[in-house]
């Protein structure tokens, strides 16, 4: 299926004219989408109805699901891409309406009171007083989550073959020792790099590579037996315990939305 390309411009913080506080927009795609290195001058809030999509502001690469947002901060460089049958949402912060809750891309835990609220401002008819008292309260709940798919891409010589092999093929069964012996370093080097470059061990690094790579799968269908072993698990309940442990949904449930 071919890629669509959509290009933004690339624009500095700032106030610009928005008819509410908090703007929304959705959109369904039918195809893989992708968007240019961009910037808005307004903060913004990402989240999905369904499906997954991707954020990348230079070396970190964040995955945002239904349950699993992404505050952007005003300014901020940032190129995407939708996988086809993922139905996006944002929220648009007119800049100076609010504090930023992070100057810095965060994850934000999309929960089940927030959404309620989010999709009650996607109504255009809400009147003046309903509309102030909702964007009031989103304000109140939206903190910072202590649960985000990221992922940082090391770069480096030595680690940079490594995040290529797995990036490509995350069922790749390598473990730390044999990369070192194919590298023709110590697994003690490796380990010490990964540290350095990404701030997590080498298998926590795997483990978000496989849960990125999973989450685009299902969100194009693919039955959780199959992604399971598709990402390198041994069977379907141990990839299943450890997609809940990081997105806060079972494969089933997060294929089924």
């Amino acid at each position: 299926m071919a890629r669509v390309t959509r290009t933004l411009p690339a624009l500095a913080a700032g106030p610009v004219e928005m008819p509410f506080a908090i703007v929304s927009w959705s959109e369904d795609f039918a195809h893989d989408t992708a968007w240019n290195e961009h910037s808005h001058p307004f903060h913004e809030l990402l989240w999905n109805e369904r499906g997954a999509s991707t954020a990348v502001v230079g070396a970190r690469v964040w995955t945002v699901t239904p349950t699993l947002g992404l505050w952007m901060p005003a300014g901020t460089l940032h190129s995407g891409l939708a996988v086809a049958g993922t139905w996006c949402r944002a929220n648009f912060f007119g800049f100076g309406t609010m504090t930023s809750i992070s100057p810095t891309p965060v994850g934000v835990e999309i929960t089940p009171l927030l959404r309620l609220l989010l999709e009650r401002l996607a109504d255009t008819e809400l009147s003046s007083h309903s509309r102030a008292v909702t964007e009031a309260m989103v304000l109140d709940v939206l903190t910072p989550s202590s649960r985000e798919l990221l992922l940082h891409v090391p770069a480096s010589d030595l680690l940079r073959p490594i995040a290529d092999a797995l990036r490509e093929n995350p069922g790749d069964p390598r473990t730390l020792t044999d990369w070192a012996s194919h590298l023709g370093v110590s697994a003690r080097t490796i380990t010490r790099a990964f540290n350095a470059e990404t701030g997590t061990s080498f298998a926590r690094w795997v483990a978000a590579v496989r849960a990125q790579h999973a989450v685009a799968l299902l969100a194009r269908g693919w039955e959780v037996e199959a992604v399971a072993e598709e990402v390198g698990y041994r069977s379907a309940s141990a990839f299943g315990a450890a997609f809940r442990r990081t997105t806060g949904l079972t494969p089933g449930a997060f294929r089924a939305r």
